[in-house]
């Protein structure tokens, strides 16, 4: 099977684990209600999905054009075939496989150079894609003239070219995936690389080892939570610009091969050599716990990222926190770089009453996605808190934020990432010439926040820098008054 698209919700991992996309919850129903604004009309259209997942989907259009004119996206929940993709970084990849990508062409192809197709067509799948409709306020369709009347020696400098057009929608995400780093997140969505156990985060503009997986060969080896990643295989990485997925591609590789890290800690650089393994990543543990001046036990279920399963399990997690005799729970979410959408919607819901929202998601023609939990979760009254940190982003947040503005958690820690926009991967060229990551959507919290770059401003300000099994030590009791 060819690999054509992967949407993305900013996530990225060092181990691999390919699971097919499904949402576990029966929380949430599929449904679309069409808006246009200008008439203020609203007409009901329940259309249920095809497969056994039941999702919230409430869309509006706030284009101006006709509605006849408008198609209907209901991103992320298209699901032909999809795939998690866990390489356990920064923020876990959510992907969903598209085999059937719309073909790129233009009736000019045939006049231009091997180098000056390559960009028109890096040039149109942005085009189509890009939620940014001013791309940053620039003339867009003058770029790619510009581009194309250039003279290219070979297909590095055309690269080079697309590279500055990209880095000029002042987008991080979107940007330009060389043929070896998309060869690598397509092999992840296959199952076929293996990484070294660490979890990566952005920390300002370096990356970082936001968690080191107990037993994996990153543990082994001597590396730790809070190592700034210099370089990786002769890769540097300290010019600003990184992302834990530029950093992700290029460690991850073979199972059995070697992979040269330079980190730097507490000021000095220090070279590690690890192999490659897979890795089974627990991605919810939980533990209970006494803690001074709070009524009861407190049971602790710490989420590194969210997969079609993460609801499933915190459930059981919960349940089982109970029986032990847990009248407090504490989500902690430092270090979790989201994941699956859904997982972090399913997750919300299981504290949530029915018909609650829980998040938004824009797409390019303003056509907005509403989910929201179709009955009563699991657990509606016991005393809540969520503990984030400046690395908890995209899906965490997503999470984060429905369970705040709905009123039933109190969030403490630190401000969180603000990552609020979703991405797709796509090919060039067959994927001879790599790949482009576009930004495709964005998120927008129960009460319409854009929390992009902005993150959550928490309810309790608290140290975050308490052990990843003792996140007690980090909270007041007074972040457990009931709301």
């Amino acid at each position: 099977m060819r690999l054509s698209s992967l949407h993305v919700t900013a996530t990225t991992l060092l181990f691999i684990s390919v699971n097919g996309f499904a949402f576990t919850s029966q929380t949430t129903q599929s449904h679309r209600i069409s808006s246009q604004l200008q008439s203020r009309s609203i007409r009901n259209n329940n259309n249920t999905d095809k497969d056994d997942s039941i999702t919230c989907s409430t869309k509006y259009f706030f284009s101006k054009e006709q509605e006849q004119q408008q198609k209907l996206i209901n991103f992320p929940l298209i699901k032909s075939f999809a795939t998690t993709i866990s390489i356990f970084s920064l923020a876990i990849m959510a992907a969903t496989l598209s085999t059937n990508p719309q073909p790129v062409q233009a009736a000019d192809y045939g006049s231009f150079t091997d180098e000056q197709r390559f960009i028109a067509e890096a040039w149109r799948v942005v085009d189509n894609a890009y939620i940014d409709r001013t791309f940053n306020h620039q003339n867009w369709f003058q770029m790619r003239q510009d581009a194309l009347k250039k003279k290219y020696k070979n297909m590095n400098e055309a690269q080079a070219e697309l590279e500055q057009m990209l880095s000029s929608l002042g987008d991080r995400y979107t940007r330009y995936l060389p043929p070896s780093k998309y060869e690598s997140m397509v092999n992840a969505a296959t199952g076929n690389l293996f990484g070294v156990g660490v979890e990566l985060a952005q920390n300002s503009d370096r990356v970082m080892a936001s968690d080191v997986e107990p037993n994996s060969p990153a543990a082994r080896g001597g590396l730790q939570r809070n190592d700034i990643f210099v370089e990786v295989d002769g890769v540097k990485f300290d010019d600003g610009k990184a992302t834990p997925d530029d950093v992700a591609v290029v460690v991850r590789g073979p199972e059995g091969s070697k992979v040269g890290v330079v980190v730097e800690r507490e000021g000095k650089k220090l070279d590690f050599i690890l192999t490659r393994e897979p890795i089974k990543i627990t991605s919810v543990r939980s533990y209970i716990s006494d803690k001074a001046g709070v009524d009861g036990k407190v049971g602790v279920v710490r989420i590194k990222n969210f997969s079609g399963t993460t609801a499933d399990t915190v459930k059981e997690k919960l349940e089982d926190l109970k029986k032990k005799g847990a009248k407090n729970f504490v989500l902690d979410l430092r270090g979790n770089p989201g994941g699956l959408l859904p997982g972090g919607v399913d997750t919300a819901s299981l504290f949530l009453e029915a018909n609650k929202p829980v998040v938004f998601v824009a797409d390019k023609n303003g056509v907005v996605d509403a989910q929201s939990t179709l009955k009563d979760g699991i657990d509606l009254e016991t005393p809540l808190v969520v503990l984030v940190d400046r690395n908890t982003a995209s899906a965490a947040e997503v999470m984060t934020a429905a369970l705040q503005e709905n009123k039933r958690a109190v969030v403490a820690g630190e401000q969180s990432f603000g990552k609020g926009i979703v991405q797709t991967i796509r090919q060039l060229e067959e994927g001879k010439n790599g790949g482009v990551a576009v930004t495709i959507a964005r998120y927008e919290t129960p009460e319409h926040h854009n929390i992009n770059k902005q993150g959550i401003t928490v309810d309790v300000k608290t140290n975050v820098d308490c052990e990843k099994d003792d996140a007690l030590t980090c909270l007041p009791r007074e972040a457990f008054k009931k709301i």
